[in-house]
């Protein structure tokens, strides 16, 4: 099966790349570099020995779409194309709303046109806001998402939910994730936030690295165990294997009409102290950090319940935080030590 991956050049698509051609699925790759970077090609390469096949375009172009498709015949497809910082989005909703909503429907329209059956959606746990109880299931309700990131995925999910049930011939899953951590074992790819990171683990490395003069943590009179936000933190490496199994999920579902989402977590909640604390232990090191004022969008706490994709898509979180954030940091070393070679 050949398989398009929207943004597969980013931090979750291009392990996600590695994980389908591990399976025997055939990957092909579409990215504008918008938030990624042309390196993550030449670490794949490094890591499967093989080029991945490459499209460098925009998931909103909708001429570059079509001539994809008419050239590929593709059997499925993953989409994570799309903006995803909280904080930048409720500072340029516009340009969140505009990217992410109009690149989904395009890419709807053009596997209708084409007859492309499989989509997985690239979703997100924001779309629950702040839920009133834990831990989130499925069928928790969909609260106000704190930020116009969280609304895009919300509506995305509608989107793909109302074409599915329309009477179309697409399947589709979405894939609530929650908050993905680490870089491939190898430390050739890995996540690489363009200018300064959205995420507490790229910040962190960032800051161990010398890059950063310190971390700001956010908050820390929340109500949890230490009044630092609470997250389930998901090696990015368990999560591209998720979306391995779900096209397995939709390859194996005959019905028409077959839309169905997955909660991808560990289950477990962790406080960001917690998370400081733990990169500091298991890589043996200090990092300077100090605490600030909330930031606006951030979700008190949340984390998943996980029975429906352990028990429908056979699907379990294999690697621990600690693993999470030791291949983080190994990923960051490598950063930097290509950077220093290539300043000579």
């Amino acid at each position: 099966m050949k398989i398009l991956v929207t943004g597969g050049a980013g931090f979750i698509g291009s392990h996600t790349v590695v994980e389908l051609l591990n399976a025997g699925y055939e990957p092909v790759i579409i990215d504008n570099f918008a938030n990624s970077n042309p390196s993550a090609l030449a670490g794949l390469r490094q890591i499967l020995g093989q080029d991945v096949p490459f499209y460098d375009a925009d998931c909103n172009d909708s001429e570059a779409l079509n001539a994809i498709f008419e050239k590929e015949n593709f059997q499925g497809v993953i989409h994570f194309a799309a903006h995803k910082a909280v904080g930048e989005s409720v500072a340029k909703p516009l340009m969140y709303y505009r990217n992410n909503l109009n690149s989904t429907v395009l890419l709807l329209e053009t596997m209708q046109k084409y007859g492309v059956p499989n989509l997985v959606f690239s979703s997100s746990c924001t779309v629950y806001g702040q839920p009133e109880h834990l831990p989130v299931t499925e069928e928790t309700p969909r609260l106000p998402a704190q930020s116009p990131y969280g609304n895009t995925k919300a509506i995305c999910e509608d989107i793909i939910r109302d074409t599915v049930h329309a009477g179309t011939p697409i399947k589709a899953i979405a894939l609530r994730y929650f908050n993905p951590i680490g870089a491939h074992p190898s430390g050739l790819i890995g996540e690489l936030p363009l200018g300064v990171p959205g995420n507490l683990v790229p910040f962190i490395t960032q800051t161990a690295a010398g890059i950063r003069e310190k971390l700001t943590v956010f908050g820390s009179d929340y109500n949890t165990a230490d009044g630092t936000c609470v997250r389930d933190f998901i090696h990015v490496v368990d999560l591209a294997k998720a979306h391995v199994q779900a096209l397995r999920l939709l390859d194996s579902r005959e019905e028409a009409g077959y839309y169905d989402i997955f909660n991808v977590g560990t289950g477990q909640g962790n406080t960001v102290l917690e998370v400081i604390r733990t990169f500091e232990e298991v890589n043996d090191l200090k990092l300077n950090y100090t605490i600030g004022p909330r930031r606006p969008g951030d979700v008190e706490k949340i984390y998943a319940q996980v029975d429906k994709v352990n028990d429908v898509m056979g699907w379990r979180a294999e690697k621990s935080l600690a693993e999470g954030l030791q291949d983080a940091w190994r990923w960051e070393q490598n950063l930097q030590l290509k950077k220093s070679i290539v300043a000579g």
